[in-house]
């Protein structure tokens, strides 16, 4: 097509392809009316791999990095299906009620911020987006799944499902839902993780399947921001996931696998008869996290991981506030930290905080790894279990590998280890441990 062309149906990325001079021709036979249509048009905008895929599917996943415009991506489908099909119910199904409202219905790229939708009703007490012919979508929490029981719809999307802290159970309530209509869709958008919810979907040869990467998105991404998570990430596995939207399973030899993880999460905690927080101090100030996760014993006699209050990038002050706010949330009846890097001034640090802090001090002779096995080996028993999903700590948990060695995200294991530290207080005993640990 010449640049002399008077067609006015060109899109953004086949403008962006031309020399800059016949675009700068095209656009300056463009009438004020034209650019505001295209301004407001998702097929001006979006790029080829973005369209809906082709086909009679049922569920369409959306497995990419990153950045790669997956929230835009499932708006505008709802916003066509609502605008297309007046009385249409659909579902809007989130990791938690919070991220339904903040990313699906209120963020940037959610159902208000789309340049073309007009009309729409958003009413947060009733959880409910009402379109101006009377469609509506109703907002759902994935951590609450019997709330989709009973609800019937004709469309869905479903964001971030790697993220649901009871994917399968939701995901199940949901399909049996989706009974309205002659041909009722699902839309899935994730970055990748091999849950089992994702590795499902993926294997099945039914599910129409989109991936893409980060780059894929370049022209609408920060110059600074694709250096420095290139820079960071490019080549590793946490950069294969979450830039490169690849489904990465299961480390060979991993003392943690994903399947077992999602067996031990409970969504009911027994009375729990002691809490302790462990915590992996950073050995500087304001580089690594600093591992702090908070575990019961229940009167069951069983183990649970109540919370990952893990800090990045802290002051020695800081990252203390935030072990204090834990023990204190938690009603703690023991802090352990690991003394190894700054020994005695590690307690002094915590102590500076909240000088009636119940602290035991522990010192390490064996590697993270190898301190890691027996608890890994409790998981195994079915003698740990997750009240909810701690996905930055499952990741290095999944990290670990026998024998020696990581290769989970970050530097170090620091929520790895801290949670070692507290299941070995609340279920190893110091006994059990010998001369491997030393109390101070």
């Amino acid at each position: 097509m010449t640049p002399k062309s008077t067609r006015t149906d060109w899109t953004a990325h086949a403008l962006a392809a031309l020399p800059r001079a016949d675009a700068a021709a095209i656009l300056g036979r463009w009438k004020p009316k034209d650019f505001a249509r295209h301004y407001q048009s998702w097929d001006f905008w979006r790029r080829a791999d973005q369209y809906p895929p082709p086909g009679d599917w049922h569920v369409w996943l959306v497995m990419a990095g990153r950045g790669y415009g997956k929230t835009r991506m499932g708006a505008e489908w709802v916003h066509e299906k609502a605008s297309m099909h007046g009385g249409a119910r659909i579902a809007l199904v989130g990791a938690s009620q919070m991220e339904v409202r903040q990313i699906m219905v209120e963020g940037e790229s959610g159902l208000l911020g789309l340049p073309g939708a007009k009309g729409l009703v958003w009413e947060p007490s009733l959880r409910r987006v009402t379109w101006p012919n009377g469609a509506q979508a109703a907002a759902y929490s994935a951590a609450e799944p019997d709330s989709l029981r009973g609800a019937q719809h004709h469309f869905a999307w479903a964001d971030e499902i790697a993220k649901w802290p009871s994917g399968v159970a939701a995901w199940d309530n949901l399909m049996l839902g989706m009974r309205l209509g002659t041909r009722p869709q699902i839309m899935a958008t994730t970055t990748p993780r091999p849950v089992p919810l994702v590795r499902r979907l993926a294997a099945d040869p039914a599910t129409a399947i989109t991936t893409g990467s980060t780059d894929d998105n370049a022209a609408n991404l920060p110059p600074d921001f694709r250096r420095a998570v290139r820079a960071a990430y490019h080549g590793t596995r946490l950069g294969r996931q979450e830039l490169d939207g690849e489904l990465i399973e299961d480390l060979p030899g991993a003392l943690w696998s994903r399947e077992l993880l999602e067996k031990c999460r409970v969504r009911a905690l027994p009375k729990l008869k002691r809490v302790v927080v462990g915590v992996d101090p950073p050995v500087t100030s304001g580089g690594d996290a600093c591992g702090i996760i908070a575990a019961g014993l229940g009167i069951d006699g069983q183990a649970y991981v109540l919370a990952d209050d893990s800090v990045s990038g802290q002051s020695p002050e800081g990252w203390a506030r935030a072990v204090c706010a834990a023990a204190e949330r938690w009603r703690a009846d023991r802090v352990i930290a690991e003394g190894n890097q700054g020994g005695e001034m590690v307690e002094s640090i915590l102590r500076a905080v909240n000088r009636s802090l119940p602290i035991r001090r522990v010192h390490a002779s064996r590697a993270k790894t190898a301190r890691a096995e027996p608890v890994a080996a409790l998981y195994e028993c079915g003698r740990v279990h997750h009240a909810g999903a701690f996905l930055a700590l499952e990741d290095e948990l999944c990290g670990l590998i026998a024998g020696g060695g990581y290769a989970g995200p970050g530097r170090s294991p620091d929520r790895a280890d801290a949670l070692v530290w507290a299941m070995s207080e609340l279920m190893l005993g110091r006994a059990a441990a010998g001369p491997r640990v030393r109390v101070v």
